[in-house]
């Protein structure tokens, strides 16, 4: 398992990248919902086991897009925009993926998470290791 402390700093990081970030997620590989948070005196749309169920979702609908990467490239950020929010799913690396929920009314969505996101992500994605997957293994 991810170290909490690590998880937990990252996840205060990332909800005050942005004003308009309402919560965020990280699931693993198989879709467990690993933490959440959401930015402080937010009422939130969804119960934590609707959280739960669209991590699931969102990493099995991630999985179907890779069979056309090797055609059109890697996906960067994939992007919903509905009527009272805007959700968006980050590779992290082959274990974690990063889901966000930002405010509707986001100005330029695109530049919040290219120049803010997504540098973060790219910082930190070495920590993002199975602590637990480590052990026993012998370092060449």
């Amino acid at each position: 398992m991810i170290e909490y402390d690590f998880l937990y700093e990252f996840s205060k990081t990332m909800l005050n990248l942005d004003p308009s970030v309402r919560w965020m997620g990280v699931a693993s590989k198989f879709g467990i919902l690993v933490n959440a948070e959401h930015r402080e005196g937010l009422e939130q749309l969804m119960t934590d086991e609707e959280n739960e169920e669209y991590a699931a979702l969102t990493v099995t609908r991630h999985k179907t897009r890779l069979k056309f990467q090797p055609k059109i490239g890697d996906l960067i950020y994939a992007v919903g925009k509905y009527e009272k929010i805007i959700r968006v799913t980050i590779k992290i690396n082959e274990d974690y993926f990063l889901l966000l929920t930002l405010d509707i009314d986001a100005k330029d969505y695109d530049s919040i998470l290219v120049e803010k996101v997504i540098p973060l992500v790219r910082q930190r994605r070495n920590e993002f290791v199975d602590k637990d997957a480590s052990v026993g293994k012998v370092k060449v």
